[in-house]
C-alpha cells in the first residue's frame, strides 16, 4: 500500500499574535473533487482565530476561507499555493486583518 508522503509541515509565527500553520502531503490518488495527487492545509491564525485558510477535502475540491466566506481555488501546483497562500497573508497584515 502507497502512504502520503509528507512534503511539509510546518508552523511559522508571524508575530507574537499570529502564525501560519502549513501542511502539504503528496497522496496516491486524487481526493474526490480534486484532480491533483495533493492533500494540503494552509492557515492562517490570529489571536487563536483562523482567519484565513486554503485546503482542499473529499468531496469539496479546492478551496479557501477568508472568515466566513468560502471561494473555490484554482490550484494548478505546490509552489503556486504557497505563493498566493503568503501573498494573501502579506495583504492581511498589511491591512491590520491579521
Amino acid at each position: 500500500m502507497v502512504r502520503a508522503i509528507c512534503l511539509l509541515k510546518r508552523r511559522l509565527d508571524r508575530s507574537p499574535r499570529s502564525f501560519v500553520d502549513l501542511s502539504v502531503f503528496e497522496i496516491p490518488e486524487p481526493l474526490r473533487g480534486s484532480r491533483h495527487l495533493y492533500k494540503y492545509r494552509l492557515a492562517l491564525v490570529v489571536n487563536e482565530v483562523c482567519v484565513m485558510r486554503y485546503d482542499n477535502e473529499a468531496g469539496k475540491g479546492d478551496h479557501r476561507h477568508l472568515g466566513s466566506v468560502e471561494t473555490p481555488y484554482a490550484f494548478t501546483d505546490v509552489s503556486t499555493l504557497l505563493r498566493d497562500f503568503f501573498t494573501e497573508v502579506e495583504r492581511l497584515e498589511k491591512n491590520g486583518d491579521a
